[in-house]
């Protein structure tokens, strides 16, 4: 009985372990990452074009300035995790179509994907400087979903001002 006690204490001490080396931050990350990134590409495909160009006050970027910015930040912010330059940006200024806008976020989020794809617990420790400080290119990658999820924020409140569902509160398909 003894035995089997010690046994079972040892394999309770090692499952974490085991746990760890199966890379669940990275998981959990990417896990998050695929939350947001589906209500960012629906919110660009859904929102009609002529919404766009929405400011609720003057001081405030567009819907459309919204998605570009989101859409340079998933460049910058993902490409310093990848030790890359970003491949792509300025759709923030360029104030482009929706159809430029929506596949701007879709391929920025591509990107990231590939990014993520790329890391492991292990990886994803590896130091990068990111606004000046060492942060592990894990840190980078759960910054920029924090930051798409600030700006999702912003999304909704201007679609619910035009009378547009988000993707969020939309009802689940059967």
């Amino acid at each position: 009985m003894r035995r089997a006690l010690l046994i079972g204490a040892v394999l309770l001490t090692v499952v974490p372990a085991s746990a760890l080396a199966q890379d669940v931050y990275t998981k959990a990350a990417k896990a998050q990452f695929d939350m947001i990134k589906v209500n960012l590409s629906k919110t660009a495909a859904k929102v009609p074009e002529d919404q766009y160009a929405f400011k609720p006050t003057p001081e405030v970027r567009s819907l459309g300035e919204l998605i570009g910015h989101l859409a340079d930040a998933n460049f910058l912010i993902c490409s310093v995790a990848a030790g890359e330059k970003p491949p792509q940006g300025g759709f923030e200024k360029k104030q482009g179509s929706k159809a430029v806008l929506t596949k701007a976020i879709d391929d920025s989020i591509a990107y990231c994907d590939g990014v993520i794809a790329k890391l492991n617990d292990q990886s994803g420790t590896a130091i990068v400087k990111f606004f000046g400080a060492d942060t592990p290119k894990l840190g980078v990658v759960n910054f920029n979903i924090q930051h798409c999820n600030e700006h999702y924020g912003n999304l909704v409140t201007y679609m619910r001002l035009k009378g547009i569902v988000p993707p969020s509160s939309e009802p689940a398909k059967k």
